[in-house]
Order: C-alpha cells, then structure tokens, then sequence
C-alpha cells in the first residue's frame, strides 16, 4: 500500500483532513481527475495486514484498542455517574475500520426532515440516490438499492440460531418481518444488511472505506495520502471578516508543518474531532474561545452544538440452555424496529442480538454474566436529547469533553424502559424456548423504578455521534446545505457532523452518501 509519510509538496489543490469513512470517499472522486492533486491527512496508522480489522467476528477487539481515539463521554446523574467510552476509528478508513458493519439507512422521513430544518436539496429521493451509488448489494440494484457500487453489501450466509430465533420470535409476538430493512418501510424484523463479505472459507471480512474506495485507487500519482499525522487546525488568511482558508497545520514526524490547498480543505475528521479542528483554528463561538486563549476568527455559535447520538441498552443478557458454539459473522444477524408509546410516524426503538454477553462493567458488577449467555439488546433510534462539544483547553492534544445529555429528554428514558418489556416477551416466545434457559440481566420484567435504575446503569452508546457542524441556513447553523463553512471560504465539512437530526439507522451509510454528495458539489469548485 503505497502511503506517504511526508507530503510530496508544500501546495495541493485539495487537503482532505480525516482518512476515515467521508475522507477516502473524497480522496477516491477527486483524485478522478488526473491534474487535481490531492492530499488525505489521517492521523492513525494504515491499519494495513490487521487480522482484528479484517475479520467481522473480531470488532469487538479494537474498541479501546490503538486504533481507538480512545474518547469518553462525561459522567452525569442520569447515566449514574458513569463515563461512557464513544468509540471513534483512529486508522485509515476511520471508524468503518473498527464498526460492527451494520449497514441501514433508515426511514425515508429522516432526510425529508432535514430540508424541512434547512438543509435544502437533502431530501429521501436525494440521498436513496447517492445510496444506491455507494451500494454493491447482493441482491442487485432495483428502485431502493444498488448494484456495482463501491461497498459491498450482504446478508449472513449461515445466520447463528439466536439471529433465527429473534426473526420466529418477533412474527411471533406480532411484528411484521420484512425482506429487506433498506427498502420503502424499516418496521418490522429483518435479516442484518453488513457492509461485509463472506468468502468460500465461510469467514465474513469486511468491506470498509478503504477496501471500497481508497485501495482501488492508490496507485494514482496525484492522489497523496498521509498516515500518522495528526491535524492541529486550519490556518486562515486575510483582513478581519475576509478570512480565508489556506493551509492546514499538522504533525509530520514529530513537528508541526503547513500544507497549502489551492482550491480548498475538507473537514472529514468526524462529529467530535471535525467540531474541536474548527474551534482549534478559531472558527466556533468567540465567548467560549477567549476564554481558552484562542483568537476567535469566524463567530459561529453552532460549532460543537447539537450533538446526538443514540442511547442503547447494553443489554439484556438471558442464560442459555446448552453452549452457543462459536461466533457468526459480527456477533448479530438480525434486527428488530419497532415504535414506542411515545414514538412519532416512524419506528424509534431497535434491537439486535448478541452471541454472548452484552453488559456495561456496573451490570456485570451486579450480575454474573460468566458461561453461555446472550443478548439482544435493544436501543433509542428516534432519540430526542440533545448535546455538545466543548474544548477543555486551546491544547490541541487535550481531549474535548463530550456531553451527550443521555435521558435529559423524559420521552428517551420512558420508551428504553419500554423496551425492556418487549425483549421479555421475545424471550418468552415460542422461538426462544429451545434457547432461554431464564432471563439473567435483568431477571425478568421490572417495575418502573427498577427499570429506570436499570436504563441508567445500562445505557451505553450505538457509536453514532452526529450533528455539531449543522448544515443549513440559520445563526446556529454551521455549514451551508453545500456544506460550505459559513464565513470561511476555502473551508467545507462532508461527514457525520453536518447531518441536522440524527436518522433512525446506524450512521455508515449516511456518511458515505454525505461525501458522495459532497464530491459532486466539489468538483464544481474551480
């Protein structure tokens, strides 16, 4: 794999900061054009030859691993004190490095949402068309997916019995099972989609942002990208309110160098590190930055705003009746979504199951969770609580603190204590009997106290960190709908943090479809 450990030159056209999911996509469409030189700046390692990363049923292995930011969200009362880890790729190929490679996009209604807040042109038939051109999924192409696409897309080949009994086990108990969650309707159940591939061995390996996008395209001579280098911000030049981006200051071998962009840079570092880059480089609200010592440059309050993620349930554990035999694919398989009381027009609540413990260390504190055990552990896709990102500090290497505000909103705690009730009643369907020997953590149904004291224990994060670069066309906006940075010229956002609400879905897919979206917009700059 052909990487560089130093730029090749002082000037690019275009610098792309962030080698993740968003960056190799942009690294892949603008290089297409030979006479545009382009440089990817990420800060992990290649990642190049790791068994962990490579295989499906090893994921789990690289959160808190080297090739983990290593991130945590603060403690509050409502989460019982705890600091939850949000684990973000720190390797080429970003978090589709590290993820459980659930591929989903969703309810249509998500994007129809967020041009009605602003982002015009984001809309369902916008993005299913840039899905279907990121899509290469086993079933070929028709009106909701692709075919031939940079991703691979498929199902198991041979789904473990608890993803089965979950699919029996839902018909069972009433939901509606559908062929495919990506289609025109998610509610109901359905086998898992993986942005993975099962090989003649029978191993699922899987199928990331650079195996789809950047591998293929390495060997071209205009297209750099720069591994172990860590982003310190973004230089801008020009008289006070003309501003504009010209460079990026980086780490290369232990020192700080400038990188010149022509044409532009792209933020692609994701929801917390994109939002820290622009409040690093003086770009966020300018009360905020004083007080860190940074010279505020562009005031824009909604920097670091509005993050969200959804809350999940870390999980509800039953004992099994005999030994589960060895991991299938990522550990899941099938997939539930279903509505709450509290839920609007489409599903808020999913679950997914899980080959073997799913705990958070207070819960396997207080229950054993040791021999053969499983999940399926349920969580809050239509999450309404909203947070931030902040800068302890103007040091570039000091963390950000990371709030999400979990539960802040009582419509999220009332429909995940809901939840636990409806995967009792999986447990107790007729799918479940040959599997359940008794339900462990919890054990059994629970009265509305204990079931908030187990939310509040047990809740945890998808890994779905969205929304403090908010595109659109208000003060507290970040971007424009053509993810342009307000005031800063030179300078646009194309990754998770652009997105206004978070969908109902995990985040992958929507993030490739951002960047798809945004390479288009790009290659009309000149």
């Amino acid at each position: 794999m052909p990487i560089v450990h130093a730029p090749a030159r002082a000037e690019y056209d275009w610098v792309i900061v962030g080698g993740g999911s968003a960056g190799c996509v942009l690294a892949n469409r603008l290089s297409a054009d030979p006479d545009t030189r382009v440089l990817m700046i990420e800060a992990g390692p290649s990642g190049e030859g790791v068994a962990e990363i490579d295989r499906a049923d090893s994921w789990v292995s690289l959160l808190g691993s080297r090739y983990d930011w290593g991130y945590g969200y603060a403690p509050t009362a409502r989460v019982d004190g705890r600091r939850i880890p949000i684990p973000r790729g720190r390797v080429l190929g970003g978090s589709s490095a590290i993820n459980a490679m659930l591929w989903y996009r969703g309810h249509p209604r998500d994007y129809d949402r967020w041009e009605a807040e602003g982002a015009t042109g984001w809309n369902a038939a916008s993005m299913n068309r840039l899905f279907r051109v990121v899509e290469d999924w086993e079933g070929g192409a028709d009106a909701w997916r692709g075919a031939g696409g940079p991703i691979r897309v498929e199902r198991s080949r041979d789904p473990h019995p608890i993803a089965a009994a979950l699919m029996a086990g839902a018909a069972e108990v009433g939901f509606d099972v559908i062929d495919d969650p990506n289609g025109a309707t998610n509610e109901g159940v359905a086998w898992t989609n993986f942005s993975a591939t099962t090989g003649a061995d029978g191993v699922m390996r899987r199928w990331s942002a650079v195996r789809g996008y950047l591998a293929p395209v390495l060997e071209r001579p205009n297209l750099d990208v720069l591994v172990g280098s860590r982003a310190l911000g973004v230089r801008l030049e020009g008289p006070p309110g003309g501003e504009r981006a010209r460079s990026v200051r980086h780490v290369v071998d232990g020192r700080s160098v400038e990188t010149a962009a022509s044409r532009g840079i792209v933020l692609t570092a994701g929801a917390i590190d994109t939002p820290r880059l622009l409040m690093l480089s003086g770009i966020g609200d300018a009360d905020a930055l004083t007080a860190h010592g940074i010279r505020p440059l562009v005031d824009l309050p909604g920097v670091g705003a509005n993050f969200q993620d959804h809350p999940l349930i870390e999980g509800v554990t039953a004992r099994a009746r005999h030994a589960l035999g060895p991991v299938r694919d990522t550990g899941g398989g099938s997939m539930l979504n279903w509505r709450s009381s509290v839920a609007g027009e489409v599903p808020d609540l999913h679950s997914f199951v899980v080959q073997g413990p799913h705990g958070t260390p207070e819960v396997r504190d207080e229950y054993d969770l040791s021999g053969d055990v499983f999940a399926v552990s349920p969580g809050l896709m239509g999450s309404r609580s909203i947070g931030s990102i902040t800068l302890r500090s103007g040091d570039p290497d000091a963390a950000p603190d990371i709030q999400p505000n979990f539960l802040a909103e009582r419509a999220d705690l009332d429909a995940l204590v809901e939840s636990l009730d409806t995967i009792q009643d999986l447990f107790g369907s007729r799918a479940f009997a040959d599997l359940v020997a008794a339900p462990l953590a919890p054990a059994g149904r629970l009265d509305r106290r204990e079931a908030e004291r187990f939310v509040r224990r047990s809740v945890s994060t998808f890994f779905h960190a969205v929304g403090t670069a908010r595109m659109g066309t208000d003060e507290r906006s970040v971007v424009s709908p053509e993810l342009a940075v307000h005031g800063v010229p030179g300078l646009w956002v194309a990754d998770a943090s652009v997105m206004p609400t978070i969908p109902t879905c995990n985040t992958l897919a929507p993030v490739y479809a951002i960047a798809e979206r945004a390479a288009e917009l790009l290659a009309e700059v000149r």
